[in-house]
């Protein structure tokens, strides 16, 4: 199968990069900083949401503001210990496309998501950050921003990401979707196209955009 767009839109954890077990460790602690039970932190959906919506989630609105600048320290203080690490194909790909044609659009407030990129040494020329849009994945408004700012027709653009949150916003914003299965299985995963991983795919760059396929 092969699929052929103009920009490329990457989450960034889980689809570029990993820290998952950042992600444990400072949440887990902030839970404990702020009361917040294990019974009612289990129970809510962690991975590819904004922060804010995850705080709105567990605490009282007056609280929600000092909560999200604590998640914000921990989480860029835990990068330079082992916080982040590159995912299988993400360099390769990445190399083979030009600036203008892809992005980063992560739910992680642009402090944080520059301070992992950096860390991996990924340094898009566009980045769409929690910080940049008004409603978070799974609603289209982020990929929908990055697209705009690529100046690509929405329609011509593919969506790379591993959970159901951002391969929804990327399918309300009109764009074709490639699912990843680094923190999801297959069955939770609605997507045109679901691999392992980046290793799995290449891009070939042409006149006309960028073609996407699965390596044999």
């Amino acid at each position: 199968m092969k699929i052929h767009a103009e920009a490329l839109l990457f989450d960034n954890d889980g689809t570029l990069v990993s820290s998952l077990a950042s992600v444990h460790r400072c949440w887990t602690r902030w839970a404990e900083e702020f009361g917040i039970t294990q019974e009612a932190f289990e129970r809510v959906e962690l991975h590819g949401r904004p922060a804010v919506e995850i705080a709105a989630d567990l605490l009282p609105a007056d609280v929600v503001p000092r909560a999200l600048a604590r998640i914000e320290e921990l989480e860029v203080e835990d990068v330079p210990g082992g916080g982040v690490q590159l995912l299988p194909g993400t360099t390769a790909l990445l190399d083979s496309l030009p600036a203008d044609r892809w992005a980063v659009v992560t739910s992680a407030t642009r402090r944080l998501a520059e301070a992992r990129l950096e860390a991996v040494g990924i340094r898009p020329k566009t980045l769409v950050a929690a910080d940049d849009v008004t409603r978070g994945k799974p609603d289209p408004e982020p990929y929908l921003l990055a697209a705009r700012e690529l100046g690509v027709d929405p329609v011509r653009c593919v969506v790379f990401e591993d959970a159901p949150a951002g391969l929804r916003a990327g399918r309300a914003a009109g764009m074709s979707t490639v699912a990843l299965t680094t923190t999801h299985p297959v069955r939770e995963l609605d997507a045109d196209l679901v691999v392992e991983d980046l290793s799995a795919l290449s891009a070939l760059v042409t006149a006309a955009g960028v073609e996407i396929a699965v390596r044999s």
